[in-house]
């Protein structure tokens, strides 16, 4: 049995998102579990090095999760060139802000690392563009997270495209988000970054969200509908002031809602609500719905409950009496049929599987560039009031 290690510098770790999904989660969930088994003869095995601006913080990571996996202490380093260039580094990871991605490409590029990051890739798609056409033209490996894609509501809703279920698809909608606070009041911290909220800092709720419906459209309805091919938004910035990590007010400038209609290339519409100021009443924070002919579902994260046309209920308005029909009950819970792992992970595995063995990674800073695009789509057309073309890349 051979064991072969890739070793990954990892960027930005030190982030909620970092820390819990692509280290503790992924990373160290596939060392404690003894690696990636490609066969009997081969197992891949990641060597993590954490990287980051604050030794502090980087120490204090490392001492808290190393152990667990590794019996010691994680590596880690303030030297991101250092540790890109060392040879044993064979990926470079990033899940820092947005406007730091483009250095660890970079450093990739120079040192000839294949690279793995967080999307948004760039708040341009010229700079997305540009991120992708230099990993390219030094023959490095690259990909862009697409977690969705593996959360096990969207793999349901997968399923039953794949079967049939819906006949033909007339309508998509999704709704996202939940109340971020804003900090003013105590024992009520905000829950995600203040620069999340500051245009100038790569913040804006399109940049975010827009980039992972662009492959989630295109991962559930491309080979049956075609990709996104129009699109109308509407953004606002609802909550002008936030305070930020050291309790200071500061002006949010970037957009912390927005409204959109995608159009798929066969004409059905996707709408998509994204926002930090909603408070939530539906299943889960993420919810989409596909109508069909023959069939409705509603996805939340985990969760997927099924309407066929033969249960559907026959409603009938009339507003002077109490409502007869409980919408909830005419609908069923997809049942578990497989084990879901964690969808950071599973992506994770792949990459490390493409990086070793050439086998194929379709979700790549290219790809990546297109969720960049729907996102630039989506501040003009919020911004000039009208539809836009999607073309291609």
């Amino acid at each position: 049995m051979e064991t072969r290690t890739i070793g990954i510098a990892m960027s930005g770790v030190t982030g909620r998102m970092g820390t819990n999904q692509h280290l503790i989660r992924s990373i160290l969930a596939i060392i404690e579990q003894g690696g990636v088994r490609v066969s009997p003869e081969l197992t891949l095995m990641p060597d993590p090095v954490l990287v980051g601006r604050n030794a502090n913080k980087l120490k204090a990571l490392a001492e808290a999760h190393g152990p667990g996996a590794i019996g010691g202490p994680l590596k880690y380093t303030t030297d991101a060139e250092a540790a890109i260039a060392d040879e044993s580094c064979e990926i470079v990871f990033d899940a820092s802000t947005t406007h730091h991605r483009a250095k660890f490409v970079e450093l990739a590029a120079k040192h000839g690392k294949h690279v793995y990051c967080e999307k948004p890739t760039a708040t341009t798609t010229a700079d997305a563009l540009a991120l992708a056409d230099l990993a390219d033209s030094n023959g490095i490996k690259n990909g862009v997270v697409a977690d969705k894609l593996w959360l096990p509501g969207i793999r349901k809703l997968k399923t039953l495209i794949a079967q049939g279920f819906f006949g033909d698809i007339v309508s998509v909608r999704g709704d996202f988000g939940y109340w971020v606070f804003t900090g003013e009041y105590p024992d009520q911290p905000p829950q995600r970054p203040s620069w999340n909220y500051r245009k100038q800092d790569g913040g804006g709720i399109m940049v975010d969200m827009f980039c992972h419906w662009r492959y989630v459209l295109d991962g559930l309805f491309g080979d049956n509908c075609g990709p996104v091919d129009q699109l109308v938004a509407h953004a606002t910035t609802d909550i002008p002031t936030r305070m930020d990590e050291n309790g200071k007010p500061y002006k949010a400038t970037a957009d912390d809602s927005a409204y959109a209609i995608f159009l798929l290339k066969n004409g059905v519409p996707c709408q998509f609500n994204s926002s930090w100021v909603t408070r939530v009443r539906r299943d889960d924070l993420l919810t989409i719905q596909i109508d069909g002919t023959k069939g409705s579902a509603v996805a939340g994260l985990r969760g997927c409950k099924v309407q066929p046309l033969a249960a559907t209920p026959k409603p009938v308005w009339n507003p002077d009496i109490p409502q007869p029909i409980d919408f909830y009950e005419g609908w069923s819970e997809m049942p578990e049929q497989t084990t879901y792992d964690n969808a950071f992970k599973i992506q994770w595995e792949l990459f490390l599987r493409h990086v070793a063995l050439e086998e194929p990674f379709p979700w790549t800073l290219r790809e990546g560039a297109k969720g960049v695009q729907l996102a630039e789509l989506g501040l003009e057309s919020w911004k000039q009031h009208k539809w836009v073309e999607v073309g291609d890349l």
